[in-house]
């Protein structure tokens, strides 16, 4: 018999579906039980609903498909919160599917209840009650072109558990994606005319540019005017890092001189980027409202163009049709002025990218991680970084080229690291997977390592701990010097979990240790874990 539920799954289905992440719940399984009618859809059960949700997160980013997380109502669906934001500030498509109380019971504050679309309403793109079956069908297919159109993000569906098993007809609607819009003659023209004049032109890439051609058509951009590349907030893997006009990212701790360089283009090309506030430079690069520089602002959300920069020329287009239509067949020559100019941006940023000397006496230096893995790295790696402090030396100075990804969270959250690897190693199990997290951070989600095991996913897992909240802790010796209650912590013994786990395990106390560990990790079959003690003074602000 065809049910609702089956209604709703075969839409998903027939829109790329393959795999669903979930902790169970008695709310939602009408639709848990239909599940086992759709050999092609992959069920993957979680231990917490914030690591399940992480994990549709990543899965979400490689396929650009929604991700899709089912939880259960109340306590599931708050623990699922975290993926609706880091999907929202990661412009990441994801369907969250809540099982609700009764529909007689509705607004009646009944056990678990929550009114989802005040819950979320300002985070997700659109959220969603079903209140009849046959909206069932309906409601994942739009769902499916909500999370995908314009700017992706998450949608909420809020399924009643009595609603989920009356008898429907299976449908199989498939969400096309609209043509992307194109940029007029005008307007390429008058493109085409700043890129002649200009003589410190800068492109500032972001996310839009993951897609298939993407990248190649960003850098034969480039290449074609010569003009360099800073990625936004994390997109390191946008443009290649070897590239002579890769000139940085746009990030948390840019340094000063650098930024006075920027400061100093005389145009700006945002492609693909909603120039946030962390990229913008907490909206003062440019300059804010009205930029110094003239400003190209492309992107393919409308809403996006001119919403915190007053721009000279918007684009509501793909990046990848603008720079396909401007891209000459044959390079003109270069100014003298532009090649300086990229030359010493390049230099800038070369000097960052060094990797640093300090001295530690209380651990392992995580940059020496970080430097020998960078020597060891596969040109296909995937690297699933967590939030913590650990993880600046990968942003500055590990430098990746496609086909080498970077899984991290924009919305900075802990606990990413552990649920993307096992998401990623999933997704994409002919690549290489490393998952690099912090001791506080590997203490929330750290547990959803057991499908690592379970699934035989050859992830190589490497913790630096440094028994501290060490973020925070730099912010406090800002600011209250000598003074950081709350952010030291007691950690267990990480090797002895990861082998209660079932997983090869060492540990690195010398940086002697770290080269051959590293060797073993990446060519173990299986799941591997190293904990590194690593020092905290050389993450700490210098005295």
């Amino acid at each position: 018999m065809s049910t609702s539920a089956h209604a709703f799954l075969s839409v998903l289905a027939a829109n790329g579906v393959d795999r669903i992440f979930q902790v169970p719940g008695e709310s939602y399984i009408g639709l848990l039980d239909a599940v086992a009618d759709f050999p092609q859809i992959d069920l993957v059960t979680c231990r917490h609903e914030a690591g399940a949700g992480f994990m549709a997160c990543a899965d979400g980013r490689l396929t650009r498909r929604p991700g899709v997380l089912m939880v259960s109502r109340g306590p599931g669906a708050s623990n699922a919160s975290i993926a609706l934001h880091t999907a929202q500030q990661d412009a990441i498509p994801l369907i969250l599917v809540v099982g609700q109380v009764p529909r007689k019971d509705l607004r009646r504050e009944a056990f678990q209840e929550i009114d989802y679309r005040a819950m979320f309403g300002t985070v997700a793109k659109w959220v969603f009650e079903v209140t009849a079956p046959e909206q069932m069908a309906e409601a994942a297919y739009k769902a499916v072109r909500m999370a995908t159109q314009g700017t992706p993000g998450p949608v909420v569906i809020s399924i009643p558990e009595d609603l989920q098993q009356q008898q429907q007809p299976a449908v199989h609607w498939r969400a096309q994606m609209h043509d992307p819009l194109l940029p007029s003659l005008v307007a390429l023209d008058r493109v085409r005319s700043l890129l002649t004049h200009a003589q410190r032109p800068l492109i500032i890439a972001g996310g839009a540019w993951d897609v298939p051609g993407g990248r190649e058509a960003l850098q034969a951009f480039a290449q074609a005017w010569q003009v360099p590349v800073c990625v936004a907030f994390r997109r390191h893997d946008i443009f290649p890092n070897s590239h002579p006009l890769f000139v940085g990212d746009l990030g948390l701790a840019n340094p000063a001189d650098q930024l006075a360089l920027l400061h100093s283009s005389d145009l700006i090309l945002a492609l693909g980027t909603r120039l946030d506030d962390v990229t913008s430079q907490n909206f003062s690069f440019p300059a804010y409202p009205q930029p110094a520089q003239t400003l190209v602002h492309c992107y393919p959300d409308p809403r996006a163009l001119g919403l915190h920069f007053a721009t000279d020329l918007g684009l509501a287009c793909h990046p990848k049709g603008l720079v396909e239509a401007l891209t000459p067949s044959v390079t003109a020559p270069c100014p003298d002025a532009r090649t300086l100019w990229a030359r010493k941006l390049r230099e800038t940023h070369l000097a960052m990218a060094s990797w640093p000397q300090r001295v530690a006496d209380d651990g392992v230096r995580f940059f020496e991680v970080i430097r020998h893995l960078k020597a060891q790295a596969p040109a296909d790696l995937r690297v699933c970084l967590d939030a913590g402090t650990f993880a600046a030396p990968v942003y500055r100075h590990f430098g990746f080229d496609f086909p080498q990804r970077l899984m991290a969270p924009l919305s900075g959250a802990m606990g990413y690291g552990t649920p993307a690897a096992v998401a990623t190693a999933l997704r994409e199990p002919q690549h290489p997977v490393v998952c690099l997290v912090g001791d506080g951070g590997f203490m929330m989600t750290g547990n959803e390592m057991i499908l690592a095991v379970q699934r035989q996913l050859p992830i190589l897992f490497i913790l630096a701990n440094n028994a501290s909240y060490a973020s925070i802790r730099i912010h406090q010796e800002r600011a209250y010097p000598t003074r950081h209650l709350g952010t030291d912590l007691f950690n267990p013994d990480f090797a002895a979990m990861a082998q209660g786990f079932g997983m090869a395990v060492e540990k690195v106390e010398r940086e002697d240790q770290i080269e051959a560990a590293l060797r073993r990790g990446l060519q173990a079959s299986g799941p591997y874990f190293i904990e590194v003690k690593t020092s905290l003074k050389v993450t700490l602000p210098q005295s």
